[in-house]
């Protein structure tokens, strides 16, 4: 799998059950939670005066190691419980805690305040009463840490239940959750860690993590690096910036078959006129069709032309919504990647179920990786494989981006057999190269920064 696996809430409670099975009591597993959370906001926040939030089931039992292992080292602490403790250990942390109690509606803010009211397993809203009362504690104090999710938001699908606060740090206890990096959910939860409790994660969904590329060696020559067709259509800068970076991505050769558009010169261009020339090269290890592509009957027999070969594809944009006006996925793919954002989602496959259920469901319909993108990106394979990527920088939401993605996609499908391999590496890229192009960024500048993105994996 890519990075570190992401459990939902029922995978969460199998990795307890297997622990507690094999002789690890709960009230260990809650000291081990309660005892990385001080450690984190400790490190996090230093010895400011804090108030921690318990609720009533195990979360809450954190919360109450957490204001212990506070006290012992001389932080100034005080607990406000929403209810009393309603499981056996959280009680006995509760007892071990000894000191006052107030209900969290007399409770008083406190600079840094710690939410272990609800983690992993919530169903339902906050009352109102107890969600009004969270946000003015949040709101009174300078650093706002969170036990496992904030309370109010959903583990599995990055649904708020309630209102949520903005945290400045999450605790994640265990492993990810899907809400740690699933909208809206994810905004509300600023600098995520992950403390080991001694528990074993097991899942097929995980974070996608930075590629292992393969510098070339002495026996790579430009086909054996990837050979990248890009097909171009009635906006030839998006499929130009496609091109591009599928250059800039690794690919050895790259060829744009359309007119128009600034490319680099290391980049061959082909008239319109030679796409069925292009096409029946051997050579070819992966087309990208889509980007500029256009909707109109000349940019559908484009298309029918490109899903009439078997080379590995990327699909994006215009080329999405031409099958899905169709419903057509109808035929064997090649290793496919369709690179939608969540309108070209819809039109092609439908929708149902969390980000990560529908893009697994269309995966498994179509026999396709699919990079399902935006600020929450998904990309899943037909085996039941799903990875979700770290929050992208906001300020990829510009014009020509996607064309960017597009064409790393194609260069790390032309140059890996596995098309989800191919499509987390690009997505990795993508955003790496966003954070150092900056917030000013327009989708030309990505390409100046994918030579040192790459270079951070090899």
């Amino acid at each position: 799998m890519n990075g570190r696996p992401i459990l939902t809430a029922e995978e969460m409670r199998a990795a307890e059950a297997r622990a507690i099975a094999a002789g690890t009591s709960v009230e260990t597993l809650m000291e081990r939670a309660g005892l990385a959370g001080a450690e984190a906001a400790w490190r996090f926040a230093g010895p400011l005066p804090t108030l921690v939030l318990c609720g009533p089931g195990n979360n809450g039992g954190d919360g109450y190691v957490i204001a212990r292992a506070l006290r012992d080292r001389g932080v100034d602490v005080r607990i406000a419980a929403l209810g009393e403790p309603a499981a056996d250990a959280a009680r006995a942390a509760r007892d071990a805690w000894g000191g006052p109690v107030a209900t969290l509606e007399e409770a008083d803010g406190a600079p840094l305040l710690i939410d272990a009211l609800f983690g992993t397993g919530l169903r339902r809203p906050l009352a109102a009463e107890a969600a009004g009362r969270l946000r003015g504690l949040a709101d009174a104090a300078r650093v706002r840490v969170a036990i496992d999710l904030p309370s109010g938001a959903a583990t599995d699908d990055g649904a708020l239940l309630s209102p949520v606060p903005d945290f400045d740090l999450t605790v994640s206890l265990g492993a990810l959750k899907p809400s740690h990096l699933l909208q809206p959910a994810a905004r509300h939860m600023g600098r995520i860690v992950v403390a080991d409790i001694g528990i074993e994660a097991r899942s097929d969904l995980a974070e996608v993590a930075p590629p292992r590329l393969r510098a070339p060696g002495p026996d790579d020559h430009k086909y054996r690096r990837g050979y990248v067709l890009v097909v171009g259509g009635a906006m030839p800068g998006a499929a130009a910036l496609a091109a591009a970076a599928a250059a800039r991505g690794g690919a050895g050769y790259v060829v744009l078959v359309g007119d128009g558009g600034a490319i680099p010169n290391a980049v061959i261009r082909r008239p319109a006129e030679a796409l069925q020339e292009a096409l029946a090269d051997p050579r070819v290890n992966a087309v990208l069709v889509g980007p500029g592509l256009g909707r109109d009957e000349r940019a559908r027999r484009i298309l029918e032309a490109v899903l009439a070969g078997h080379h590995p594809l990327v699909l994006d944009g215009d080329a999405l919504w031409l099958i899905g006006e169709k419903a057509r996925f109808d035929r064997p793919l090649s290793p496919t990647i369709p690179t939608p954002h969540e309108g070209e989602f819809r039109h092609a496959f439908g929708d149902g179920g969390s980000k990560v259920e529908a893009a697994r469901a269309a995966a498994v319909r179509t026999g396709m990786s699919i990079l399902y993108k935006g600020a929450d990106t998904i990309v899943a394979a037909p085996d039941g494989r799903a990875a979700i990527a770290a929050p992208a920088p906001h300020w990829l939401a510009t014009a020509g981006t996607g064309d960017v993605l597009a064409g790393l996609a194609a260069a790390r499908l032309a140059a890996c057999a596995d098309p989800f391999e191919a499509a987390c590496a690009a997505e990795w890229l993508h955003g790496r190269a966003a954070v150092r192009a900056g917030p000013a960024l327009i989708a030309d500048d990505l390409l100046a920064h994918l030579p040192r993105a790459i270079a951070e994996c090899i």
